[in-house]
């Protein structure tokens, strides 16, 4: 299966048609990240939304879905991708498709379609995200990577999440 997955593998940018296969993609995503803040949904079992609303309404924004032929696997969002430092604001990769190669894959396509400088955050609580991010820096810019620990704007009862930088070459 994980060789199927890669030779299925699509990440195109999203459109606003994708957008309600993105939205449910979402849930999965904060999902997940609810077990790191300790974040409960909403009373009709929603999450924020607003960087989803801001990659899909606001310029700047760059939505990416990712599919495995007919299957989405996942989604990306980058802010900036003409700016002196894109931001690579949300990946998220569905459990069926993780440890396949898949992500790898996926964040070095978009990576390569933005060159310049970049920068990643992540949970420290997250250990397959701390392990994966890591192995992207190094595989995309081999020691020559940075990270640093910094608050989430406007949520001083979050944890800080930790940043990776690193200089995609054109």
């Amino acid at each position: 299966m994980p060789e199927t997955l890669l030779s299925d593998l699509s990440v195109r940018p999203a459109t606003a048609e994708d957008r309600p296969t993105v939205e449910r993609l979402w849930l999965l995503f904060r999902h997940d990240l609810s077990g790191f803040r300790g974040v409960l949904p909403g009373p009709g079992a929603e999450f924020r939304s607003e960087r989803l609303d801001s990659a899909f309404a606001e310029a700047g924004w760059v939505p990416y879905l990712m599919t495995c032929g007919e299957h989405p696997v996942g989604f990306a969002f980058v802010r900036g991708p003409t700016a002196p430092t894109r931001v690579l604001n949300s990946f998220f990769v569905v459990r069926g498709a993780r440890r396949a190669g898949v992500g790898l894959r996926a964040v070095r396509e978009i990576l390569a379609r933005h060159p310049g400088r970049w920068e990643i955050a992540f949970q420290h609580d997250n250990a397959p995200a701390v392990s994966f991010w890591h192995r992207v820096a190094r595989e995309v810019a081999g020691d020559a990577w940075e990270q640093a620990v910094r608050p989430v704007p406007g949520r001083p009862e979050l944890p800080p999440d930790v940043w990776i930088s690193f200089v995609v070459p054109r």
